[in-house]
């Protein structure tokens, strides 16, 4: 169970109260990397985990790093919201953060263009780390915009299926879906309708349905949000009609809006035990890797079965694949310590044994393609589907924008529309929606 759970709501809140943010750090001086990280010196580490596992795995990460680094000592404060470091960048001062960690890739591209990070292209140079090959695809393109990498990922997110095995095998289905016309299928005959709602819903496509958004559904596609010249790309690029399209059709073969809505309300809160998967009233789930040690804590009395999400028909050869996202390590440019800065985010994130201790402690996918084949790793056999979906070159994840993520708020809007019916013209949808990306992202530049 981690911290770096999202939702869109979420995103939106934090891509909102970085507004402020970018114009207030623009123009701020990054390379102010003069310090001398080999003598004593005390710097500031800002995270945003907080329960008790998470906070001692945070306290042991930087009791090894001291153990490396003894004249860098480092304050650590939890529980930070992008909110607060925005407050606190904004501020400066010494009582400002060294180094960042953030649960918001969204909000990437405002860090690089705002220069309120560190470009840390120059330090990994230096040091001789080439991200392509230290990092996952995904997780090294959400880090960066722009050609500004003022992030590196520190632990990641991998979106699978989760599936009832016991209610599989009593339906005779004898393997989980790999292509979304499977899914569909699959989903029908898991189905049991009881008068007007159900007794068992094979899965819940609507976007309400906790973590199945637009971008989180994207992954079994191809999609390019943006072309070349940083215009949004979703009218043109055939993938979001087809992903919108397929969604609405397996909307409406399982019942219905309205149906399935009503069913929606009598699930419990995503984060406790009455999770709708946990308790056997949907057969099959996207999620990710967190939700397998939070529905076997629930005892839900039958077998967990884990898989990739189903992908494209027409890309059923990238079967395994999924969407990634995860939390991200950075430099405030406001910090005097940037070197001794460095020394602590390059050993959170590229040090393998670091790296495979904290996604031990905190079961999240690590963030490096060494810590991914580590034999220190310790999981769930079930747990290796989503370290190989990390590690698939063909996973895909949502990029960064100058405005955060309010492009994937706007898609997401349309996406509401079209499950509902409201927007029955899906292509007319996806141009006025990238008319309105393009608005956005102008207007913050």
């Amino acid at each position: 169970m981690s911290g770096n759970r999202r939702k869109t709501a979420a995103a939106l809140a934090a891509t909102a109260a970085l507004t402020l943010f970018a114009s207030a750090c623009t123009g701020q001086n990054n390379s102010g990397a003069t310090d001398d990280a080999s003598k004593e010196t005390t710097i500031t580490f800002w995270h945003g985990w907080s329960a008790p596992s998470e906070v001692k795995a945070i306290q042991d990460t930087v009791a090894a790093f001291r153990e490396k680094h003894p004249n860098i000592r480092v304050d650590v404060v939890g529980n930070m919201t992008d909110d607060k470091i925005n407050q606190a960048l904004r501020a400066g001062g010494s009582k400002a953060p060294d180094v960042v960690s953030s649960f918001t890739t969204n909000n990437v591209g405002k860090f690089c263009s705002s220069k309120a990070f560190v470009d840390l292209n120059a330090l990994l140079k230096r040091d001789g780390i080439d991200p392509e090959k230290t990092f996952p695809k995904a997780m090294n393109e959400y880090t960066q915009f722009d050609g500004v990498r003022c992030t590196v990922p520190l632990l990641g997110d991998a979106y699978g299926l989760y599936y009832n095995k016991d209610a599989f095998e009593a339906a005779g289905i004898t393997a989980p879906p790999r292509t979304w016309s499977e899914l569909a299928t699959v989903a029908k005959k898991l189905t049991k309708t009881k008068g007007d709602s159900y007794e068992q819903l094979g899965f819940m496509p609507n976007y309400h349905g906790y973590e199945s958004t637009t971008d989180h559904y994207l992954g079994g596609w191809d999609p390019e949000y943006f072309d070349a010249d940083g215009k949004s790309n979703i009218a043109k690029d055939p993938a979001f009609a087809a992903m919108l399209t397929t969604q609405k059709k397996l909307v409406d073969g399982l019942g219905g809006y309205e149906k399935l809505e009503k069913y929606r309300t009598s699930f419990g809160d995503e984060w406790g035990a009455k999770h709708p998967f946990h308790t056997g009233q949907v057969v099959m789930q996207l999620d990710g890797e967190w939700r397998l040690g939070m529905a076997e804590e629930s005892k839900p009395g039958f077998e967990i079965g884990v898989a990739p999400m189903p992908v494209a028909d027409d890309q059923a050869d990238t079967y395994g694949k999924g969407y990634l996202t995860g939390t991200i390590a950075g430099i405030a440019a406001t910090s005097k310590k940037q070197n001794a800065a460095w020394e602590l985010v390059k050993f959170m994130t590229t040090d393998t044994d670091a790296v495979v201790n904290f996604a031990n402690a905190i079961h999240n996918v690590p963030s490096t393609l060494d810590a991914l084949k580590s034999p220190k790793l310790k999981y769930d056999p079930r747990f290796k589907t989503f370290l190989d979906i990390a590690a698939d070159p063909r996973s895909t994840t949502t990029p960064p924008s100058v405005n955060g993520g309010a492009y994937l708020v706007s898609l997401q809007n349309l996406g509401f529309d079209i499950e509902k019916g409201k927007q029955k013209d899906v292509k007319a949808g996806l141009e006025k929606t990238a008319a309105e990306i393009d608005a956005a992202i102008a207007q913050a530049k």
